[in-house]
């Protein structure tokens, strides 16, 4: 069980490509949501299912390689960008948008993502900071689609 979770954890080989293995992630995500779209449940189902087994795999994890967020484990922005897409037209340029927009918020985590990060421990920390880049991320884009259509 402790392999399959480290495989979740790290989304195969994928967190274990040396260079921006979060990136590797997030781009993951975005080209399962374009080939693989989901109806707004569907999406919403999924996020949440991948965000719980997320926690379990990423607290494997971490026992696992003996380190606390180990680069390895991306399976946090896997999650957190399928929350930044949720309810977000399938196109192309919002996509683009989206994934540019998350991993700006993962990366520097601006407006108490840090905070969260280091306030929760094991899987449940590794996936928290990465699910509210992942809000702060669709609310940009629902705002600047709001904004749009009017």
């Amino acid at each position: 069980m402790q392999s399959i979770l480290k495989h979740i954890a790290t989304l195969g080989p994928i967190g274990h490509i040396p260079f921006a293995p979060g990136t590797c992630g997030t781009l993951a995500a975005l080209i399962c949501i374009l080939f693989f779209p989901l109806s707004f449940r569907e999406h919403l189902f999924f996020s949440v299912v991948i965000t719980i087994l997320g926690s379990f795999a990423a607290t494997s994890a971490e026992r696992t390689f003996s380190q606390k967020d180990s680069s390895k484990i991306i399976i946090d922005e896997f999650a957190g960008f399928y929350v930044a897409t949720l309810a977000v037209p399938h196109s192309y340029p919002l996509l683009v948008v989206a994934f540019i927009l998350f991993r700006f918020f993962d990366i520097l985590k601006p407006l108490m993502i840090r905070k969260l990060e280091n306030t929760l421990s094991r899987g449940v920390g590794v996936m928290a900071d990465d699910i509210l880049a992942g809000i702060y991320t669709n609310m940009v884009v629902q705002l600047y689609l709001k904004v749009l259509s009017r």
